[in-house]
């Protein structure tokens, strides 16, 4: 019998998911407003440390295929927002110090 799909499983898959230039995970950076989990499928709102970051097409596809890679899951869509907008007060305690921060 397949596990139940829970927005914790999706939080700890996306912590798999890295910005380029940062050494540390979309979760932890803070870049995850909102995960949603109906059924199979999976909504999650997220940000980038600026609306401009090039790599933002990237993370939001890397996010999307370490979704998809939990069993369960059917359809996932990441929308990426900027209100409000990214702050480094948004950074994880173990972020902050694994970045000397």
């Amino acid at each position: 019998m397949a596990e139940e799909l829970t927005t914790e499983a999706i939080y700890e898959s996306l912590k798999t998911v890295f910005d380029p230039e940062i050494p540390v995970n979309v979760v932890d950076l803070g870049l995850i407003y909102d995960v949603q989990v109906t059924k199979g499928d999976v909504y999650v709102q997220m940000t980038l440390t600026f609306p401009g970051c090039g790599m933002g097409p990237f993370i939001a596809q890397q996010a999307e295929w370490a979704i998809q890679d939990i069993e369960g899951v059917e359809d996932v869509e990441i929308e990426l927002v900027f209100d409000p907008p990214w702050s480094p007060d948004l950074i994880s305690e173990e972020a902050r110090s694994q970045l000397g921060i």
